[in-house]
């Protein structure tokens, strides 16, 4: 088992990917850029699902349970995400965010 220090290093790794998806979101105009940094929300918040289901014992599986379910909602968002901005891209031919106000 590891040691309760080693937690603060799977947080911080997490926190890293969760700021770097936020400004990612805020900062980038361009729609796949947005899309993958959702992505990088979502693994820091499976981390920390995987952190908290390995360090606290009366969660059991429920930590990795919910890291699961949340693959698989990443997964569909993706690929919703992705065929909207197909269908944008295919009006507009751009991938510049602010393009897309008058839709």
């Amino acid at each position: 088992m590891l040691s309760n220090i080693g937690i603060y290093h799977y947080l911080t790794l997490a926190l890293i990917l969760f700021i770097t998806g936020l400004c990612g979101v805020v900062l980038s105009k361009n729609v796949i850029k947005i899309l993958i940094s959702i992505e990088f929300m979502l693994a820091a918040v499976n981390i920390n699902f995987t952190t908290f289901g390995l360090y606290c014992k009366n969660l059991a599986f429920d930590g990795y349970i919910f890291a699961l379910f949340y693959i698989a909602i990443g997964a569909v968002e993706l690929a919703i995400g992705l065929y909207i901005f197909y269908a944008m891209y295919r009006e507009k031919q751009t991938s510049d965010i602010e393009d897309y106000g008058d839709v």
